[in-house]
C-alpha cells in the first residue's frame, strides 16, 4: 500500500564541521500516512510499512539514539514480531542501511539498498515503482536544492510510474521528514517535517506544502531579524 525512501546524506555545515542529514518521505492511497509509517532523527531514518507496525518505527529510532547500529537495531526488532512476514522495515543510520520484506508483503512488493539509502514498497503496480524512486533520488544526491525538495522528486518520480495499484482508492496521503546533526537556532525548521494527510493529489500537494512552509520560514525569518536589528 506504500512506497518510501531513507537516505542519509553528509555534508560542510557554514563553519566547517563534518554533519549528516537524514531524510525520510512516503506516500500511499490511504490516509494519515505521516502519523505511522516515516520516523527521523539525528541519529538516522527508518520507515515501517505493509501492515504496519508503529513501534517497529518508534523503538527503531530509539535504539539508534540508545548507539546500536541500524542493522542490529531492526532486525532485532523483527526478530521479535510475530508478524515480520507482513512487514516491510529499512532505514538508515550514520554507517549502514537496512532493508527487509516479509513473504506476506502485498504484490508487487520489495526493496532497493542503494549507496547511503533505501527503498521499498508493496502492493504496486511493478518494481520500476522503487527503481524510479531509486533512480530520482540519486541523480539529485548531490544537487543543491534542500533534501525535503528532492524527497518529494523522488516520490513524484515513483508516482509518476504507477505508484500504488489501488485505483479503486482516491483517498492518499504523504509525508516527510528531515533531521540532521547540526545544532540548529533557527525560528523553526517549518520545511522538515511535513505531512498531507487526505487528499487525491498527495505529491503534488506535499510539495506546495513545502514551498509554502519555505516561503513563511523566509517572511518569518526577514521579519524578525530586522526587528532585531
Amino acid at each position: 500500500m506504500t512506497f518510501s525512501i531513507c537516505v542519509r546524506e553528509r555534508y560542510t555545515d557554514d563553519g566547517g564541521d563534518d554533519q549528516v542529514r537524514f531524510g525520510v518521505a512516503v506516500t500511499t492511497r490511504l490516509p494519515g500516512v505521516g502519523a505511522l509509517c516515516p520516523f527521523a532523527s539525528e541519529h538516522g531514518a527508518v520507515a515501517t510499512q505493509s501492515h504496519t507496525n508503529v513501534a517497529l518505527g518508534r523503538k527503531g529510532i530509539a535504539y539508534l539514539a540508545d548507539g546500536l547500529a541500524v542493522e542490529d537495531a531492526l532486525d532485532a526488532l523483527l526478530a521479535a514480531d510475530e508478524g515480520r512476514e507482513r512487514r516491510q522495515l529499512h532505514g538508515v543510520d550514520a554507517d549502514g542501511t537496512f532493508a527487509f520484506s516479509g513473504d506476506e508483503c502485498g504484490e508487487w512488493y520489495g526493496h532497493r539498498v542503494g549507496q547511503n539509502y533505501t527503498v521499498a514498497g508493496n502492493l504496486l503496480v511493478g518494481p520500476e515503482v522503487v527503481e524510479d524512486v531509486a533512480t530520482a533520488y540519486e541523480s539529485t544526491a548531490h544537487g543543491e536544492a534542500p533534501l525535503a525538495e528532492r524527497l518529494i522528486d523522488a516520490l513524484a518520480a515513483g508516482h509518476d510510474a504507477g505508484g500504488d495499484k489501488r485505483e479503486d482508492l482516491p483517498v492518499q496521503s504523504a509525508a516527510l521528514r528531515v533531521a540532521n546533526t547540526e545544532e540548529d537556532d533557527r525560528i523553526g525548521p517549518f520545511s522538515d517535517d511535513l505531512r498531507v494527510d487526505a487528499t487525491e493529489t498527495p505529491i503534488a500537494d506535499l510539495r506546495e506544502t513545502f514551498e509554502t512552509a519555505v516561503r513563511g520560514y523566509e517572511d518569518a525569518l526577514a521579519r524578525y531579524t530586522d526587528e532585531e536589528e
